[in-house]
This record gives structure tokens, C-alpha cells and sequence, in this order.
């Protein structure tokens, strides 16, 4: 009984290997998941507690399970079909694609990542660049919503920090998921934004197959009541203007919408303005090019270029922040109005009919957005000094400032700039103007645009003319 018993290292190694992966199925990962459960049930208990709304039961879904609903989608296997029968090949291999960009759309959508860890790192990201506003709020554009409403905010896309902003200012109303463009599939973006609740699109991909099934994810998130955001343009703004709205997103959310329906699908515009873009001179630079497509290096090298000279400002001591961020919530537009008042039902149209009611529907949310842009120093100071074109001293920039920021006041804007501040706060936007070296102030104390800065301050001026145009021809809604 107590003889030495000799086996051979291959057949020990085995059984170490196998103990040990009984230990870890049996016990380690029973107890992670555990553990991750107990996480996100505390993580939904918070939200439930410290925020005002309750999270759709799609977003707390497991994502095999909507991967699963997705590929067995009706609408998907009828493509799948007609796609096999088209092209020659078996179903399987259609399905194995259809598999794979499921697999690429769908998120993983973590209230702990969101509501804790997201929310924290870009109110302090925020906040550590930009002095954060909200402009102007309408009253029925954050309210609790009707049961069976679906929320869509429509935002016009003037930076990428744009995802944080609208974020950061929403998330005690909504959980926001968000369609990303083709940098997000890049890592580490792409797990960080599944699990923020994003999907990840392929704009330029023209495949019918990925097409049905972005569609039907689409369609499905919106039916369950997850609250969207859509960047209007669909691509950053490089001339600073809102431009013509993208209406694939929008066309996939309305086309089966039935107004006689207990349904509804609430549109609220959001506009999104910053003293300084981050983006701002690539976009200056890129304007008649089209660099979304040079790949993961591109935005990973573009990304840490920005970071390491912001840190050499910090131990420089030149770091004074880019001024202020501010987004504005306009009026909402509820579909079923919209399409009862333009005597519309969007699930009976044809393709083409279908593709005019949403470009109505994207023009008149253009319109808003446009109307919702925030005034901020830096914009304002830029229309001012063009539109002048002429030396001016410190303080007749300030007051001629001052007056075109009232008068948009009274046309119907609503500024970024705290009430009683206004006077500081375009101090503190021509300090920040002359550090960034978009305008000289020579001897004699006049200011002009810098030579070379033109380009830059055209563009930031663009929203501030394009939104006194527009103010003037419709009013804010």
C-alpha cells in the first residue's frame, strides 16, 4: 500500500493540466460570472437610484441572444435566400456572413461600464479640456416619455469628442447607443464602445447582405425602445456648417413606422458647438479628401500625437484648456405628428417614395439642429473679426462681440455663455484665440486675423453665419 507508484512526465502533465481546467470550469469561471452579474445588478440597482429613467430590457439582453435573433430574423433569411439563389452559392455560406457581421454590429452593453466608469471618465475628460455648458434645454426634450416611445437624438457632427458630450449632458435621461464609423473598429475602441452600448457601421460597404442585417438591428433596438443617437451628417463637418443630413440610419428607423400605430418615435435635435475642435486642422486639411480610410494607424498614431503634446503643455505649464463645449437640446418632433401633419404613412411607400417623406423628414431636423447651435466665444469672435475685415483694438472686438451675441439673443439663439458672464467669457475667448495664434494684436493694441489662420477661423465663423442665416429666415424651434 505504501509502494511508489512511477508514471510517465507526458501522463503527469496531462492530468495537472486537466485538474487544473476542471478547478477553473468548475469553480473560477462559476464564480466570475458571478461575480460580474452581482456587478451589473448593482450597476442597474445605482442607475435606478441616482438617475431618472429605467433601462430598456434589449439593453440588458444578453448580445448571443440578440446575435441569435438577428441571424433568425425573418427579413435576414429571406435575404439570405434570394442573396444564395442570386449569386450562386450555398445558404451556409451566406449565413456564415450574415453570422459574422451580426457579430460585428451588435453590442455588449454594460450599465457598470456606462453609468460608472464611462460616465466618470468623460465628465472628467470633458471637463479637464473644455468648461462644459448646457445652452438651453426644451422642456419636453428630456422629460419621461410616453410608454412605447422611442427616443432618437438627431446631433450634427462637429468633433468625436461629440460621443462624450452628448454622453456626459444626456445620461441622466437616457443610455444613448450610439453608431460608430469604421475608426471604431480599430482596438481598443471597439470593445470600449460595445461595451458603451455602441454598434460598429461599415458607411462605405454596399453588400445587400450586411445592409439587412445593419437594417434589422436597427429597426429591432428602436422597436425595444433603446434610446439612439444619430449624427445627422453622418461624417465630421469640415467646412464648420451643419451639412445635408445622411438618411440611411434615418431611413431604417422610420420605414416601418405606422402612424395609426400605438408606437410613436420621438426626434430630438441636438446641437453641439466647441470653442476649439481637436480635429479641427486635419479636417482643414482634408477638406476636399477623403481620409476616413487609412486605417487603424492613422487614428491610433493621430490619437497619440494629440496626447503626448497636450502633456508637454501640462509640464510646460502652458496648458490654459480649449475653452468652452456646449450642446443645446431643441424641440422634439414626434414621427406620428409629422407624418399625420404631411398626411404620410412611411411603412406603406415604395423605395423611392420612401426616400423623399425621410429626406422631408432630415431637411426640417437639419433645420432644427441648425437653430440649436450653441453661441460660444470662439465661433462669435471669429464671424466678427471676417465679417469686419478690419483692424479693430482690443476693446472695440470685445463690444462688437457683445452686440452680434445680442442680436442673436434677440433672433433666437440660445448661447453657450452663462447669463451676466458674457463679458468675461469673451475676454477669455480672445486670449484663447491669440494663444492658438488664429489673431495678431500688434503694438497699437489692434486685433487682426493671423495670415496664415484664415482657413481655421472661417471655419469656426461658418456656424455662427450659418445659424444667424437661418435664424432669420424661420426662427428657433
Amino acid at each position: 500500500m505504501s509502494g511508489t507508484i512511477t508514471l510517465p512526465t507526458w501522463f503527469a502533465v496531462l492530468v495537472v493540466v486537466l485538474a487544473t481546467l476542471a478547478v477553473v470550469n468548475h469553480f473560477l469561471l462559476p464564480a466570475m460570472r458571478w461575480m460580474a452579474r452581482r456587478s451589473v445588478n448593482k450597476a442597474i440597482a445605482d442607475v435606478n437610484r441616482r438617475f431618472d429613467l429605467k433601462l430598456p430590457l434589449f439593453q440588458l439582453t444578453k448580445r448571443q441572444v440578440l446575435i441569435d435573433r438577428l441571424v433568425y430574423d425573418p427579413e435576414v433569411l429571406a435575404t439570405v435566400a434570394r442573396i444564395a439563389n442570386e449569386r450562386g452559392v450555398t445558404r451556409d455560406g451566406v449565413m456564415a456572413e450574415v453570422v459574422s457581421f451580426a457579430r460585428e454590429i451588435v453590442p455588449s452593453f454594460n450599465p457598470y461600464i456606462y453609468f460608472n466608469l464611462g460616465y466618470r471618465i468623460a465628465r472628467r475628460f470633458l471637463r479637464y479640456f473644455y468648461h462644459v455648458r448646457v445652452g438651453w434645454v426644451h422642456d419636453a426634450a428630456l422629460k419621461e416619455m410616453p410608454p412605447k416611445t422611442s427616443v432618437v437624438f438627431f446631433i450634427n457632427h462637429r468633433s468625436n469628442l461629440d460621443y462624450l458630450l452628448v454622453t456626459y449632458l444626456a445620461s441622466r435621461r437616457a443610455a444613448l447607443s450610439y453608431g460608430a464609423g469604421e475608426w471604431a473598429r480599430v482596438w481598443p475602441f471597439r470593445a470600449i464602445l460595445r461595451l458603451a452600448g455602441a454598434y460598429i457601421l461599415r458607411r462605405n460597404l454596399d453588400d445587400p447582405v450586411y445592409r439587412v442585417v445593419l437594417r434589422r438591428y436597427v429597426q429591432m433596438a428602436t422597436a425595444a425602445g433603446v434610446p439612439h443617437a444619430i449624427f445627422s451628417e453622418g461624417a465630421l463637418s469640415r467646412n464648420g456648417m451643419v451639412n445635408a443630413p445622411k438618411l440611411g440610419l434615418l431611413s431604417y428607423v422610420c420605414r416601418d413606422f405606422d402612424p395609426a400605430g400605438d408606437a410613436d418615435i420621438i426626434f430630438v435635435p441636438v446641437g453641439t458647438n466647441f470653442d476649439r475642435v481637436v480635429e479641427q486642422r486635419t479636417l482643414i486639411a482634408n477638406a476636399d479628401t477623403d481620409y476616413r480610410g487609412r486605417g487603424a494607424g492613422f487614428v491610433l498614431g493621430s490619437t497619440f500625437v494629440f496626447v503626448c503634446r497636450q502633456i508637454w503643455h501640462k509640464l510646460t505649464r502652458r496648458w490654459q484648456g480649449f475653452g468652452m463645449a456646449a450642446a443645446n437640446f431643441g424641440e422634439p418632433l414626434s414621427l406620428r405628428d409629422w407624418s399625420k401633419r404631411n398626411d404620410i404613412s412611411l411603412a406603406s411607400l415604395e423605395q423611392d417614395q420612401l426616400f423623399a417623406a425621410v429626406g422631408a423628414l432630415g431637411n426640417e431636423l437639419h433645420n432644427r439642429i441648425v437653430d440649436a447651435i450653441p453661441v460660444l466665444p470662439v465661433p462669435l469672435l471669429a464671424m466678427v473679426l471676417l465679417t469686419k475685415d478690419e483692424p479693430m483694438t482690443r476693446d472695440e472686438f470685445r463690444q462688437e462681440a457683445l452686440k452680434e451675441l445680442e442680436d442673436l439673443r434677440g433672433k433666437g439663439a440660445h448661447p453657450g455663455i452663462l447669463e451676466g458672464g458674457e463679458e468675461s467669457a469673451i475676454i477669455e475667448g480672445i486670449d484663447l484665440m491669440r494663444r492658438l495664434g488664429l489673431i495678431t494684436i500688434n503694438g497699437h493694441d489692434k486685433v487682426e486675423p493671423h495670415a496664415s489662420e484664415r482657413n481655421l477661423l472661417q471655419y469656426h465663423a461658418n456656424s455662427m453665419v450659418q445659424l444667424s442665416a437661418s435664424l432669420e429666415q424661420h426662427g428657433f424651434k
